[in-house]
Order: structure tokens, then C-alpha cells, then sequence
């Protein structure tokens, strides 16, 4: 296996979202508790800490909450996206203008809680077929306005991404089939109109839609909702051919008889929309 590398988000991304957070969040008259309570200029050491066993995402967002606010603040990892702490470790020290530190903590926490929250759940998939070829992969059912970040999530905690988008592969399903007239006609037509960077993939929700697909010649093909025996005999069909994806009543406690059939991929919408948060916190450090 290769070395896997670990995912890095747009810098333009990043700065767009947090910057639409913070304005969210300070209103029009910015934070008013800190400004009642706490002196301009003073100064403050606070920590991320972690609660709860988990795998970390989303410190460069973090990272970048504070700097928004004051670019002179020090931030310092003390662990990396994709590294599984444990409760008690801080994650990472910011230290400057207390104001500054405090601004920015809710909107630092909301991304990494929640991003962390994924990797987490992703890793919990990933662990249960790691003895087996297939992947873990995200789908497109994502909180709008995040995507790009929670499938950053997901790669963090070991998945993989399916597509980004309606614009970057081409997935043929069901109701496509039905308004193109058959599942060959479907696939013609989308071979015909794809350039030759574009994957088509196709579902089928039964043997003999396999079968018929498969001479139109997909790139991949998504078994959906089938049985296991069905989709050992669909691996058996496909024999090699083209990549096969299941998807369908996948969870933990059958994600792994579905891997052991030996399927590429298993893609689910579990990893990033019926997820908790994981618990960090931020705390002034007291001398």
C-alpha cells in the first residue's frame, strides 16, 4: 500500500468560512461580555482540551478563528489532524489578547467538535474493515455549507470521499434509468456526453440490472440495498471487471459482513449526518 498523505483544505475555504462564522457571531456590536469585563490589553493562556476518546479535525479552521482576530495570537498544535487523543490531552495553546482568545473560542470549537465528531465515527467504520479491501466512504448528504469540510473530516478518520458534487463524476441512479428509458440507454448516453476524465457509475438494485449494465461498460457500479448473498453473487459477476461500491443499510454492526463480501467501497451517510460532536472544550490556563 502507499503512504497515505494526509488531506489539506483551501486556504481560501477556510478564511471564507470563518470569517462568515465570526460575523455571525459578533453581530453588530461584537463580543460584549469580554469588552464589559476584560481590559484591552490583557493578556491570557488558554488550552483545547479533549474529553472524550477520539480523532482529531479541524485545527487549521481553529487555528484559524484566532488568527482572525488577532494574528499576533501564538497558536500551538499539539497534535495533528487524524491523531486519536485521549480525554485529559490538550489538543492545542493559544496565548495573547484575552479578548481575542475569547472571540474566537466559540467559533473555533463549533468546527473542531463537530469535524472531530466525524473523523470519529469514521474511524469507528474504518477499524470494523480494516482486515478486508474496501473502503469507507462518505456520500453527498452533508450540511450545506460544510461539505467540503466534513469529507476533510472523513479523511481525517481514515474514509474516503465519494463525489464532491453533481459536476465531478457522473452517478446514474434509479430515476435517471427510469426518465432515460432502460439502464443501457442511460449508460450510452452518458458515455457519449462524459469526457474521458469522468467516471461513470451506475446503481443497480438487482442481479439482472447488473448483468445488463455491465455491457455498456461502467467505470463502476453501486450495488444498492442488496443482500449479503446478493452481493457476493454480484462480486462474483462483476469478476474483477470494474470497481463495485454497496451501499444501503450500512451501520456498524453490518458494515462488516458487507465488507467480507468482498466489495471496493461501502458508502454511507452515517459517518457525516448521524454523528456527535466531540466534546472539547476551551479553559483559561491559571497560574
Amino acid at each position: 500500500m502507499p503512504e497515505a498523505h494526509l488531506p489539506e483544505l483551501p486556504v481560501v475555504l477556510i478564511e471564507e468560512a470563518i470569517r462568515a462564522a465570526l460575523i455571525e457571531d459578533h453581530g453588530l456590536a461584537g463580543d460584549v461580555t469580554s469588552q464589559a469585563t476584560i481590559a484591552p490589553d490583557a493578556k491570557a493562556t488558554a488550552v483545547l482540551d479533549c474529553r472524550e476518546t477520539g480523532v482529531i479535525s479541524g485545527l487549521p479552521l481553529a487555528r484559524a478563528a484566532f488568527a482572525a482576530l488577532d494574528p499576533s495570537l501564538k497558536f500551538e498544535m499539539l497534535f495533528a489532524d487524524g491523531d486519536t487523543v485521549e480525554p485529559g490531552a490538550d489538543v492545542a495553546k493559544i496565548s495573547g489578547n484575552a479578548r481575542a482568545i475569547l472571540g474566537a473560542e466559540r467559533v473555533a470549537l463549533n468546527y473542531l467538535c463537530h469535524l472531530s465528531g466525524i473523523a470519529t465515527h469514521t474511524a469507528r467504520f474504518a477499524k470494523h474493515i480494516a482486515h478486508t479491501k474496501a473502503r469507507i466512504c462518505c456520500t453527498r448528504k452533508t450540511t450545506p455549507g460544510l461539505r467540503a469540510f466534513e469529507k476533510y473530516a472523513v479523511k481525517c478518520g481514515g474514509g474516503a470521499n465519494h463525489r464532491f458534487g453533481l459536476d465531478d463524476a457522473i452517478l446514474i441512479k434509479d430515476n435517471h434509468i427510469a426518465v432515460a428509458g432502460g439502464i443501457h440507454e442511460a449508460i450510452e448516453a452518458a458515455r457519449f456526453f462524459a469526457g474521458h476524465l469522468i467516471k461513470i457509475e451506475v446503481e443497480v438494485d438487482t442481479l439482472d440490472q447488473l448483468r445488463e449494465g455491465l455491457k455498456a461498460g461502467p467505470d463502476v457500479v453501486m450495488l444498492d440495498n442488496m443482500s449479503l448473498h446478493q452481493l457476493r453473487e454480484g462480486v462474483a459477476i462483476v469478476d474483477g471487471r470494474i470497481s463495485i461500491e454497496a451501499s444501503g443499510n450500512v451501520d456498524l454492526d453490518t458494515v462488516k459482513a458487507i465488507a467480507e463480501t468482498g466489495v471496493d467501497m461501502i458508502s454511507t451517510s452515517k459517518i457525516t449526518m448521524s454523528t456527535k460532536t466531540l466534546d472539547l472544550g476551551l479553559d483559561i490556563a491559571i497560574d
